[in-house]
């Protein structure tokens, strides 16, 4: 089974869009999960049985982990293993945004689906369609473009027109042609920019929007589900992490990351109707 499928299973089975991101971040750890001798997958193994019955998938920013060295990169491997073996029919997205040229992407598609396992990975265009054929190739994973960003600076460059039109829809109208050719693309879209995400909606109609910045970075529900839902209701990933994982600092941390995936799989779910 491919990502997309087993997504869209996943969304059906919970009746669910949204998506954990386990940023797991050591300093921010319960004092008694830092004690323990792997801390990191600790950690994430109590959030994922907390909120596996209230998602679609998790995504793990790779940073994360790497900035730890050896030990980060195995908490890492390890969260995906556990999942995959207690949580099969829930794919988990490596955010890696991964995008060179020649062999170099090749490694990088082996570093993300050979070695860590990973059903997705998120992947820059920069480059061009070379530099991502070594992950549009592997047809059986989702290779998630980034598209419109979350972050303030994103305006920088992705704002930017030619040929009439701002980047990031030229981004969404490439991503759609290669996705039509591999049948397994995706396009990162901020919750942040509504009003694009309405215009990158018209260019790309049928695909998947992995979409941050609600919750923390501060995004809008209500208007993200106006702009993005396809027309079946669906097409959409929402993603929250640290208003989910760090819900409370506590011994009780799991269990108020089970309430707040809870509280935002029902808003969206209301707004889906």
């Amino acid at each position: 089974m491919n990502f997309l499928s087993q997504l869209e299973q996943a969304i059906l089975a919970h009746n669910s869009l949204l998506c954990v991101g386990l940023d797991t971040d050591f300093e921010k750890l319960p004092h008694e999960v830092k004690k323990h001798h792997e801390p990191l997958l600790e950690f994430n193994k109590q959030i994922i049985d907390a909120t596996a019955a209230h998602v679609c998938c998790y995504k793990i920013q790779i940073a994360y982990y790497a900035a730890l060295g050896t030990s980060g990169i195995q908490a890492l491997m390890q969260t995906i293993h556990y999942i995959h073996a207690n949580y099969p029919a829930l794919p988990v997205i490596l955010d890696a945004k991964r995008g060179d040229i020649g062999e170099t992407s090749k490694r990088y598609a082996q570093e993300a689906f050979d070695i860590f396992e990973a059903d997705a990975v998120t992947v820059n265009p920069y480059l061009g369609k070379d530099s991502l054929l070594p992950f549009l190739e592997k047809k059986d994973k989702g290779v998630i473009v980034l598209c419109r960003t979350s972050n303030e600076g994103s305006s920088d460059f992705q704002e930017l027109v030619a040929e009439d039109s701002p980047l990031f829809l030229h981004v969404a109208e490439q991503a759609t042609s290669w996705h039509k050719e591999f049948k397994n693309c995706l396009l990162v879209v901020g919750a942040t920019w509504p009003e694009d995400m309405k215009k990158i909606r018209t260019v790309s109609p049928e695909m998947f929007f992995l979409v941050p910045g609600i919750g923390a970075q501060g995004g809008d529900l209500h208007a993200t589900l106006a702009a993005g839902l396809r027309e079946d209701h669906s097409g959409l990933i929402i993603h929250a992490a640290r208003s989910i994982i760090y819900a409370s600092s506590g011994q009780d941390f799991a269990a108020k990351a089970k309430e707040e995936a809870s509280k935002l799989q029902l808003s969206i779910n209301e707004h889906r109707k």
